[in-house]
């Protein structure tokens, strides 16, 4: 399958760290050879970058590395094709605007007989089971409202639409409408959340060590999600599955302790 790495802060936050070591797992320390891609949210606006290309060989990839885009909320995947051939088209993480909002997806896992879900005006441009997910769940959201609604009455209908998809097969998901980083676990991922006291940290899949106390304030919030644990020496959390989780600041649920690290 797939991986996932999703970020949420409380402050623009560079998420070059984790990324190098997923970016490994795409075509060196892991199977996902088959694209990736990134999204950086800037207020309402994002920039994406993709490429079919595996993330351990790509020049973008490797030009993201060197590049530090500050974000709140960051969506990326690496790709192991199993539905839909290996083209631009099919890279994640896929974005559509609804309600003035760009909406950005990512998943892992395959959804059987998602096809036959019946879609309104958004459409996939690929033909991943992935995407035809995203535009179902887009499609279902504006039926129920004509604008955009608060953050928590939006939360129940995307943990409603979740638990639907989660029923047709394994279903990781990463979302977000710039507000807020939705978290999906349909049979494995796991999160982090760095705040004071920092420590250090290893990536597990190449050699670079950070010391967070020298790169952060003791206000900073960042939550990490991944597939997997990207580093070796910190605790990271299982989620269940069927489990979602909100996460705005970069604390779940939009937990009011957030105050004011490094991905």
């Amino acid at each position: 399958m797939c991986e996932l790495l999703g970020m949420s802060a409380n402050v623009p936050t560079d998420i070059r760290f984790s990324f190098a070591g997923l970016a490994r797992r795409g075509g060196e320390t892991g199977p996902h050879q088959d694209g990736w891609g990134i999204s950086f949210y800037e207020g309402r606006g994002s920039r994406s970058f993709h490429d079919p290309e595996p993330s351990a060989r790509s020049e973008i990839a490797r030009l993201l590395r060197q590049y530090p885009i500050k974000s709140r909320i960051v969506i990326a995947h690496v790709r192991r094709a199993n539905r839909g051939r290996v083209a631009l088209e099919n890279t994640h993480p896929f974005s559509r605007e609804l309600w003035g909002r760009t909406f950005t997806f990512a998943h892992n896992g395959q959804l059987k007989g998602v096809k036959r879900l019946k879609l309104g005006r958004f459409k996939p441009v690929g033909t991943t089971d992935s995407e035809h997910a995203f535009c179902w769940m887009l499609g279902r959201l504006e039926e129920r409202w004509g604008s955009l609604p608060k953050p928590t009455r939006l939360d129940g209908a995307v943990r409603e639409l979740c638990a639907e998809l989660h029923g047709l097969g394994v279903f990781n998901m990463l979302l977000s409408d710039s507000r807020t980083l939705y978290a999906h676990c349909g049979k494995r991922l796991c999160t982090l959340t760095r705040r004071a006291p920092f420590g250090t940290a290893t990536l597990i899949d190449e050699d670079w060590r950070v010391d967070f106390a020298q790169e952060t304030t003791p206000d900073d919030i960042v939550t990490v999600v991944a597939t997997r644990p990207l580093t070796r020496d910190e605790n990271w959390t299982d989620l269940a599955p069927g489990e979602v989780l909100a996460f705005r600041l970069g604390v779940p649920d939009g937990d009011e302790n957030a105050a004011g690290a490094g991905g």
